[in-house]
């Protein structure tokens, strides 16, 4: 059964945010333990103030005074608590008008307020009396009660934990973004890891249920793209069986008319034909070499492991009898390696070498197939006694049709294309340099 993403994303987050909002709470509850204690003994103290404040209280001749001297009467308010005392409108009785009057609706009795005084915040608590001349209202507050600090170091705290909390927060979610996502890379690496050629479905067993679609569609696609490699690959192969046998058959029907004694008046017509038929001969080869080297054509190419010594043995072999009616040295120096390639598109490459070679090498010259490792890599090289490639041409020479300027015989210009193409497909690297000596061309490729 495939896994889901959102399920996975909830469980790597659900539980760290929860344990994360447990210790919110903690920290909130240290907050009330330790600020509430404080406040509600400043509470209680402001409360017996206000009750002595108004058991101390009198009025003479219509004015409010305090009475400090009475036996038995309550405790006067201590000398850190400030009071005041005013009348419904407002209007100060008795005490500190520094203390700012609180209105209280008639519905309210007392309430706990902040005040400011002598630049600092307050705990209040105002009170209301009914007295004989009216209901008055009693302010008092401590100027040392420890509620403002508590209440500030209770707001720190807060606002800290609120920061840490955020962060963590933060660090959860990405940790867990990236955790829950991980199946989507390990696709994407799967993807990126894969060559051109591998179009094998992925395997949607394991892929998380939000991007099987995804899947399906990329696994239709490759079906089709071997469907259509497969019928391009056919086409080709019917196409070159096509060209070939009348090319072939016409060949030798020239080859037959050139020795036959009524023929030889207009021999030399017949043998320039023949060229002619040769080089056509050469081109659909080298076009239909071309095609099926082709990258699009190869996507699905089946690689295997190859022995370079019989490629090129084989090769050469082909190719001697035309070296030796050159007078040209044609030479082997291949030591045992295997490469992982595909045989007949390596023929192909090893072909296109030794014919370049052979074209433009003059008699008296050699040509040498050389093949081994260096710096631990598979190596195929071809080194020619011709005129050589110019450095600032080196480059031009691998594209399609391109002949450098002078070049003797009637080339199509894909020698060296082709063999651009295969190297592409095998991921090998071709390098054009002068051979021995400066003299002549050398082109190596070096396999991964």
């Amino acid at each position: 059964m495939n896994s889901s993403i959102s399920r996975q994303l909830i469980l790597w987050l659900a539980i760290p945010l929860m344990l994360v909002a447990l210790c919110g709470a903690l920290v909130h509850y240290l907050n009330t333990v330790t600020v509430a204690p404080a406040m509600m003994s400043s509470d209680a103290r402001l409360k017996d103030a206000s009750t002595a404040l108004m058991a101390r209280s009198q009025i003479i001749n219509g004015r409010w005074s305090l009475d400090t001297g009475t036996a038995g009467a309550a405790a006067a308010p201590a000398a850190d608590i400030v009071f005041a005392v005013r009348d419904a409108e407002g209007r100060l009785l008795l005490g500190d008008s520094r203390l700012l009057p609180m209105s209280l609706g008639s519905d309210i009795g007392q309430l706990y307020a902040l005040s400011q005084f002598e630049r600092r915040y307050l705990r209040t608590l105002s009170t209301r009396f009914d007295t004989p001349v009216g209901p008055v209202i009693v302010t008092v507050a401590d100027k040392h009660a420890a509620a403002e600090p508590a209440a500030r170091l209770g707001l720190m705290r807060t606002l800290l934990w609120d920061f840490v909390q955020l962060d963590i927060t933060l660090v959860l979610v990405w940790v867990g973004i990236q955790l829950g996502l991980r199946p989507l890379k390990r696709l994407r690496e799967e993807i990126a890891n894969r060559s051109p050629a591998d179009l094998r479905p992925i395997d949607d067993a394991s892929v998380p249920r939000e991007i099987a679609p995804v899947v399906v569609t990329l696994n239709r696609l490759f079906t089709l793209l071997r469907g259509s490699v497969q019928s391009q690959q056919q086409f080709i192969s019917n196409t070159a069986h096509q060209l070939r046998t009348p090319i072939t058959g016409m060949q030798a029907q020239l080859e037959l008319l050139i020795a036959e004694p009524a023929a030889q008046p207009v021999k030399h017509r017949l043998l320039t034909l023949q060229e002619g038929v040769r080089q056509l001969a050469h081109a659909a080869n080298q076009l239909l070499t071309l095609a099926r080297a082709d990258p699009a054509a190869n996507i699905a190419a089946k690689k295997q492991s190859v022995d370079l010594q019989s490629i090129i043995g084989e090769v050469v072999a082909r190719f001697f009898d035309r070296a030796l009616r050159a007078d040209i040295d044609l030479g082997v120096d291949v030591q045992p390696v295997m490469v992982l390639a595909d045989p007949s598109l390596l023929d192909d490459l090893v072909s296109n070498l030794v014919d370049n070679a052979l074209k433009y090498t003059p008699a008296g010259g050699s040509v040498t197939v050389s093949a081994g490792r260096l710096g631990g890599k598979a190596f195929l090289a071809v080194e020619d006694t011709g005129p050589g490639i110019p450095p600032e041409e080196r480059q031009r020479v691998r594209q399609r049709f391109y002949r450098m300027p002078n070049s003797p015989g009637h080339g199509s210009g894909l020698g060296l294309a082709i063999v651009e193409e295969i190297a592409r497909i095998h991921e090998a690297t071709v390098d054009i340099t002068s051979g021995a000596g400066g003299v002549g061309t050398q082109v190596m490729l070096l396999f991964p």
